[in-house]
């Protein structure tokens, strides 16, 4: 095999080295990067390898929690495998190929801390499970990934100083410019269930979408309710999805955890390709409090959008599971962690709707799981509106509303220039277990407003903070959380980029 290096190899590793103060060290670490990258897509491999012989010897148990576990794991070491891949044609510069931002750490940062929640949710699928061996089995290969990944966090340090390959407002690499030049709500496929359009079902509708389109493209899913599951699978880029209203197009499912499945597998709808857009579609989990882990919409696309959506259920209502999202007009709604995982999302103008669970249940309203410090993950709620839902507004004296508690050790979440009613606790917060992670995490409130807003009863953890300061604030925003002016313009969809007026 010739050792020759491509023309934008070459390119990107000159332009790399002249940004260095010292060359041959920063040489060094793209060899580095570029070594324990594949080192990790080898580590995966066999771990992969492992489950599908563990599965392939299960027999007739397909039905178990425990072969739901290892089909989840398999699911998400994939997108794994697909994420280091897409790390390392980024980092060795192949232009238009990384299907990022063009601000190299940002996406680098991105896809490894996708790695980061695979690997994690693969090994939470066991819990429960009656058989600790397959989780005994596999457990040191993801604790070396997990090791590697770290690495590569320090390396992608040294290109933090990079400049964004493109300017603000330019067109990501992968965004085909004719998508802007044409009216990209005219649908290339028609979904009623009434049979008045090419398709009944919305699921047959994204079969039928191309795989790795690089230009939008648009389903239409008439009014209507359809009971079914929605999976958007990695290879489908660019999917849109618009409906007539939230209350008009509705996906709706009622799978649980108590059905023998992992948390990950109750989504109505789970979208995994990047690119993906949804518009004035509501998706619901009916499945009800009783039956705790119901999600209702499960997002693991980067560079996706819910524009004008409704996210209907109780316990895990939004599965914001990785990569950057955004949220525009959105009405959720649930009970407990209702809004969890492990993405960078922002969440504008949203409707935070808190419904009546099972008696004696505390409500959350987020469960954002970040394990280190490192990780590009975090929450931010800007100019929303916290309230009860229609169910629990009897009951709002009696029943407590938290804006969230810590699911892993650096959680992060901020509320920023939002409404909060009197649903919301005096004390603002809610702990996981004791004093866990109240040191490590970090909670911040920035010029909310209305009587759930007052923060002189708030808690007093070393983890929570009132901002005062508008550059810190500033973090939290669209176009530093998320880098949404680079990408964001691309789908048509309003923003606000920073703090606003």
């Amino acid at each position: 095999m010739s050792t020759t290096r491509s023309t934008p190899t070459l390119i990107f590793f000159f332009f790399f080295l002249a940004l260095c103060y010292n060359p041959s060290y920063c040489a060094a670490q793209t060899s580095n990067f570029i070594h324990t990258a594949r080192t990790v897509r080898h580590v995966l491999n066999d771990v992969t390898n492992v489950l599908r012989d563990e599965l392939s010897t299960m027999g007739s148990v397909d039905n178990s929690r425990l072969s739901n576990a290892i089909s989840t794991c398999l699911e998400l070491l994939d997108l794994s495998t697909d994420e280091i891949g897409r790390c390392m044609s980024a980092f060795e510069g192949f232009e238009g190929k990384h299907e990022g931002t063009g601000n190299l750490s940002s996406d680098l940062r991105t896809w490894l801390s996708a790695i980061v929640a695979d690997t994690h949710t693969c090994m939470e699928g066991f819990e429960g499970t009656d058989n600790g061996r397959v989780k005994d089995l596999i457990s040191p290969k993801v604790d070396q990934v997990n090791s590697l990944v770290h690495e590569l966090f320090t390396l992608v340090h040294h290109v933090s100083h990079q400049s964004n390959s493109q300017g603000q407002g330019e067109l990501p690499p992968w965004v085909d410019p004719r998508d802007l030049q044409s009216n990209v709500d005219l649908p290339d496929a028609i979904v009623a269930a009434d049979g008045s359009g090419e398709f009944k079902s919305i699921m047959d509708a994204v079969r039928a979408a191309p795989d790795f389109s690089s230009r939008r493209y648009v389903i239409y899913i008439k009014r209507g309710v359809y009971n079914e599951i929605v999976s958007k699978g990695k290879n489908k880029w660019n999917l849109k999805m618009v409906g007539d209203g939230m209350d008009l197009t509705v996906i709706s499912g009622s799978l649980s955890y108590h059905q023998n499945l992992t948390t990950y597998y109750t989504a109505t709808l789970g979208v995994d390709g990047r690119g993906f857009i949804a518009q004035r579609i509501s998706f619901r989990n009916t499945a009800g409090p009783e039956y705790h882990q119901v999600v209702a919409l499960r997002s693991a696309a980067d560079l996706s959008v819910f524009d004008e959506c409704e996210i209907f259920g109780y316990e895990d209502s939004l599965y914001a599971y990785s990569q950057r999202q955004f949220y525009r007009y959105c009405y959720i709604r649930g009970t407990v962690d209702f809004i969890f995982g492990h993405a960078s999302a922002v969440f504008q103008s949203c409707n935070l709707l808190v419904k009546k669970g099972l008696p004696m249940q505390k409500n959350t309203i987020t469960a954002q799981d970040r394990t280190s410090s490192s990780l590009a993950s975090a929450f931010s709620f800007q100019f929303c509106k916290i309230s009860a839902d229609l169910d629990l507004l009897p009951f709002v004296g009696s029943i407590s509303t938290y804006l969230g508690r810590p699911w892993k050790q650096y959680s992060r979440v901020a509320f920023m220039q939002s409404y909060m009613s009197d649903v919301v606790s005096p004390e603002g917060w809610l702990e996981w277990s004791g004093t866990l992670y109240l040191d490590t995490l970090y909670y911040a409130e920035y010029n909310n407003y209305g009587p759930g807003a007052r923060l002189d009863r708030r808690v007093k953890w070393a983890g929570f903070h009132v901002i005062t300061d508008s550059s810190q604030a500033s973090e939290f925003t669209v176009s530093e959380l998320i880098m949404g002016e680079q990408w964001l313009p691309s789908t048509g969809v309003a923003f606000v980029p920073g703090l606003g007026n």
